[in-house]
């Protein structure tokens, strides 16, 4: 027993390693920067809570992207992990081209954020794009999509869920294979109907797959960036103003690293008490 925890040590210690020096050390640093000033020359002076203080109660900057970034998670989570389960239930099944439509659904996943964003910028285009031009051959009205303060965030979202779905239908595909079929053997004896199956068994039976969906996928959202960088630039009017973004730009464009790193800490702060509550709330307590 002894030599088996010592050999599994060994083989997960470069990865202890990496994580460190790559998400941990990152994280203690600019937690540590959130504390200073650092003047224009590159001198760091330190000023305590100062930054989080300047945030909280005069920055409306801030709250604004606070406002936006909740609401951005809002509309795309629930989203994102309701189309995951619909087409992991729907492609569950053995069937001609089963395989053919699930390759298809994760195909947008395996494409760069960046490219996605390009390509998305070019069909939503108010004037030239292709979305427009489709609306204007069934009779609509064209739109102006990523350049209406009112349609820029749900374009980001649609965006969003285009690429993600596929991508988190694989981990539910993965926890409706690993449901035993005896289960659905014994409820077929009792006469279930297909949706006793799926709200009574299925469903429940996921939650431990829900949960991590759930949990990844909000931190992904709430760190959102490429798109907003590549398409709106947190416009119109602020209308697509995420948290990383405003971090981004208070860096590297006011070079006020200083406030930068106190978003960011504060954003990682946000992130974990909202995976705590979700993962209370969807805590699982069966096993089988």
């Amino acid at each position: 027993m002894f030599r088996d925890t010592k050999a599994a040590l060994v083989f997960i210690l470069p990865a202890f390693v990496f994580i460190g020096l790559f998400k941990i050390w990152p994280i203690v640093l600019s937690f540590g920067e959130s504390f200073t000033f650092t003047s224009i020359t590159g001198a760091k002076t330190f000023v305590g809570l100062e930054n989080y203080g300047y945030l909280f109660t005069e920055d409306p900057v801030f709250w604004g992207s606070v406002k936006t970034t909740v609401l951005y998670s809002l509309m795309i989570n629930p989203l994102t992990v309701a189309a995951a389960l619909g087409l992991a239930l729907l492609f569950n099944r053995k069937a001609r081209y089963t395989g053919f439509f699930r390759t298809l659904s994760f195909l947008p996943s395996a494409i760069s954020m960046s490219v996605v964003a390009v390509v998305w910028g070019i069909i939503l285009d108010p004037y030239y794009g292709l979305a427009n031009s489709m609306l204007r051959m069934v009779g609509l009205a064209p739109q102006p999509f990523l350049t209406s303060s009112t349609q820029a965030l749900m374009c980001l979202a649609a965006i969003s869920l285009w690429r993600s779905a596929g991508y988190w239908m694989m981990f539910f595909l993965a926890g409706l294979q690993g449901i035993p079929h005896e289960i659905y053997e014994a409820a077929d004896i009792d006469g279930a109907s297909g949706l006793q199956k799926t709200f009574r068994i299925t469903l429940p039976l996921l939650t431990r797959t829900t949960s991590f969906v759930l949990v990844a996928n909000t931190a992904f959202n709430f760190l959102t960036f490429a798109p907003v960088y590549i398409l709106t630039k947190g416009g119109p009017r602020g209308s697509t103003n995420l948290l990383m973004y405003e971090s981004f730009k208070s860096a590297f464009v006011n070079l006020d690293i200083g406030r930068a790193t106190a978003i960011s800490s504060i954003l990682l702060v946000i992130i974990l008490l909202i995976a705590v509550v979700e993962l209370r709330l969807t805590r699982a307590s069966f096993d089988y």
